[in-house]
């Protein structure tokens, strides 16, 4: 290509890497753009986020590989018309948690931020090792649990959970006392306690507002009355 600038969307450009114009992007390149030449704080989350840490390798039902991004504010406009390798799936960081949005990669004094509070942390992606933002898994497993029942299943949620033996407690405490979500809180630990996670005994419920009056998640599910969500009777019983 000799050095000419590919046209991705108007105003919009990349260099190509090789002869050949790509079809699409990856949408890790795209994620990395926003935040390293524009500081435009975005993050892998959700189900995504565990499908990079080695969680799970599910696919959706359709066929279509999603990936799920985070971000404080809403996305420039041209990122909609960037041609990438899967569909990206949009959620607000600010809708679940009070004080812990995605923090930029670089602090204005050009240092790298702490991401323990807000439940980040960076991975490398690429040949060049470039930094990808990704919730940590205690942070994705109650992004993906906002999504339960609208866009993901109690079966998909209940086999992410399954996996999860090892999360901080620590980590924990924190994401759940700032989640502005109770459905959310209540139905992590009725997770939980259905997989008996060692981690869970390590929790200080106290700290961890579980709201009152009943949660209808299911039409026609059986009540858990600890929690007061409605949950499949398929669920009830079985591990």
């Amino acid at each position: 290509m000799n050095g000419w600038l590919l046209t991705l969307a108007r105003g919009v450009y990349c260099r190509p890497t090789s002869s050949e114009q790509p079809s699409s992007l990856a949408w890790q390149q795209l994620v990395i753009s926003l935040n390293a030449l524009l500081n435009f704080p975005v993050a892998a989350g959700g189900r995504t986020a565990l499908e990079l840490q080695g969680f799970s390798h599910y696919v959706a039902v359709n066929g279509t590989r999603e990936a799920h991004l985070f971000s404080n504010e809403d996305l420039p406009g041209w990122v909609s018309c960037v041609p990438v390798n899967t569909k990206l799936v949009f959620h607000s960081a600010r809708k679940l948690f009070r004080n812990r949005e995605v923090p930029p990669l670089l602090t204005a004094e050009g240092a790298l931020p702490s991401r323990e509070h807000s439940g980040f942390t960076v991975q490398t992606w690429g040949h060049w090792e470039y930094p990808l933002p990704v919730s940590t898994p205690e942070r994705a497993i109650l992004e993906v649990l906002n999504e339960v029942p609208q866009s993901e299943t109690f079966h998909q949620a209940d086999v992410l959970m399954e996996g999860l033996r090892n999360l901080s407690p620590l980590r924990l405490q924190g994401l759940l006392a700032d989640c502005r979500n109770i459905k959310v809180k209540r139905l992590f630990l009725w997770f939980a306690e259905r997989h008996n996670h060692a981690w869970l005994q390590k929790l200080d419920r106290s700290g961890i507002d579980l709201g009152k009056g009943k949660r209808m998640l299911v039409r026609g599910g059986k009540l858990d009355t600890k929690y007061n969500i409605t949950v499949p009777e398929s669920f009830v019983g079985s591990v």
